[in-house]
């Protein structure tokens, strides 16, 4: 049973202008950060600064040089996690192409890992992107947790510094984590027994 921290990524979805994200991926990563209890290392991957291809190579073959150069920028960070928290807007009922395109460049950095899910939007305050996320990463041998965090209309959510107004937000969000880090320990402890075969 290993001791050493947790390393959680936190994957930031959104890549359009003037996006809303940051400010979301922020207050996790900082909710995050003061769980001392959890003992979280915590990694912001954000797809505004580390963009990938969006051109895959033909099946079988192995990705362009310069591809390779992207993916370094991230998919040793995804492969160090032992969790995520996919941070996402709404897009048409779905989740930002930036987020899949992200997610189909990568295979074994899911498996067997936790995700969990922070979302905004309108009404729905990004529940139906969750949704299809969950369908999309259990293809990938991801295991997604429960509890979510959700901001409907989102835009009046958090204060000047970032930090969320509802305290309900925060209750939501250290109940996610509080999921996450035992599934983190549970299958990192487990694979260190069996290596998982997808």
């Amino acid at each position: 049973m290993s001791s050493a921290p947790l390393r959680l990524a936190v994957l930031v979805g959104s890549t359009r202008e003037g996006r809303f994200a940051p400010t979301v991926a922020g207050w996790i990563r900082d909710r995050a950060a003061a769980r001392d209890d959890l003992g979280l290392d915590v990694d912001v991957v954000d797809l505004v600064e580390t963009p990938l291809p969006t051109v895959f190579p033909a099946f079988g073959q192995p990705p362009a040089a310069d591809t390779v150069a992207l993916l370094a920028e991230v998919s040793p960070r995804l492969a160090a996690a032992d969790a995520f928290v996919v941070v996402t807007p709404e897009y048409n009922h779905s989740f930002p192409a930036a987020l899949k395109n992200a997610i189909d460049w990568h295979g074994p950095e899911w498996h067997a890992k936790p995700v969990g899910f922070v979302s905004y939007g309108g009404l729905s305050g990004g529940l139906r992107a969750v949704e299809q996320l969950r369908v999309v990463l259990a293809e990938l041998h991801a295991v997604t947790v429960r509890d979510t965090v959700s901001f409907h209309g989102h835009w009046d959510k958090f204060d000047a510094d970032g930090d969320a107004i509802d305290p309900a937000a925060n209750a939501a969000a250290d109940a996610m984590l509080d999921r996450l880090a035992w599934w983190a320990h549970a299958l990192r402890d487990a694979k260190a027994a069996r290596p998982y075969a997808a």
